[in-house]
């Protein structure tokens, strides 16, 4: 690989292709993605969305995003993206046009889980972002296979025998990673600096490059939007989003928090997890989620060096 023009902060790209004024709600982490995602993969790109939060960035007449863009069905994004693809390679120009993908959990986890399995198997050469805000945010915010244990959803509400969504979330980087894509990675918006290294690893590979990022919801989470930079970095430092990558068959962690901080810090700013507050605090639930969480770091620990 070559050496890396992200050192600091101070190597933000100017270029910004996402424009101001979007329909998207105050303090929507999915947007704060995709600009900074943009910002590195520049000129040259079609962006492919699917319905979801994102989508509404790139309906017509008023697109938010500069490049061009096709909205596909729900669970078709992969295969509209092999069109693309396919329809690019027999063009055969000297710049061909990158394609990214962007969708939800919704899409990602379930809906077009069967469809992007397929195209990572055929060593599809795109681009593909998953804004995980952990449930299907745009339809009211039900449950999806991304929704962490103990949430409250509106279709997971909690209740005197439950205390919201009684199911683990689904480990879509080892679904993926299974595949053997060329470049797999998780990335958030408080972490920058990693986040725009990865995408400029991922481009001087040729194949499936995917993606999944934090997105933190003010909507769904019942977060304070000025807050939402903040939680992204809580949910990395507390461990519950790890960031790590995935190439040549190999796993690596890219940030290891020196010091965990409580995942309580993390949960009690956002009303999701009210229940588990008030009016009884459930010291048992946060410290069942509190073992997910260090079951998981041990096995890095034991295998990886701090960074």
């Amino acid at each position: 690989m070559s050496e890396t023009r992200f050192r600091t902060l101070r190597d933000v790209p100017t270029n910004d292709y996402v424009y101001p004024g979007s329909p998207l709600c105050a303090g929507c982490g999915p947007q704060l993605l995709v600009r900074e995602f943009l910002k590195v993969l520049g000129d040259d790109t079609i962006v492919v969305t699917v319905p979801s939060c994102m989508g509404l960035l790139t309906l017509y007449p008023y697109a938010a995003i500069r490049q061009p863009g096709l909205f596909a069905p729900f669970g078709a994004g992969p295969a509209a993206v092999q069109g693309l693809v396919d329809a690019l390679e027999i063009l055969k120009g000297e710049r061909r046009p990158k394609v990214l993908l962007i969708t939800g959990d919704g899409a990602a986890y379930d809906i077009g889980l069967q469809a992007t399995s397929s195209t990572i198997h055929k060593g599809l050469d795109f681009y593909y972002l998953v804004y995980d805000n952990e449930a299907y945010g745009n339809t009211g915010f039900q449950f999806s296979s991304a929704t962490p244990f103990a949430a409250k959803t509106s279709t997971t509400p909690p209740t005197t025998q439950s205390q919201g969504n009684t199911l683990r979330k689904k480990d879509l980087f080892a679904i993926w990673a299974a595949h053997r894509p060329a470049y797999l990675s998780t990335v958030a918006v408080s972490k920058t600096v990693d986040l725009w290294r990865k995408v400029e690893k991922s481009m001087e590979l040729r194949g499936p490059k995917l993606f999944i990022g934090l997105g933190v919801c003010p909507t769904g989470w019942w977060s304070d939007p000025k807050e939402t930079v903040k939680l992204d970095a809580l949910a990395v430092d507390t461990g519950m989003w790890p960031l790590k990558e995935y190439v040549e068959g190999e796993v690596r962690h890219t940030y290891i928090p020196k010091a965990r901080k409580p995942v309580e810090e993390y949960l009690s700013r956002q009303r999701r997890f009210e229940h588990l507050f008030k009016p009884v605090k459930r010291d048992d639930i946060i410290a069942e989620i509190q073992r997910d969480v260090d079951r998981y770091w041990e096995k890095v620990l034991s295998s990886e060096s701090p960074r």
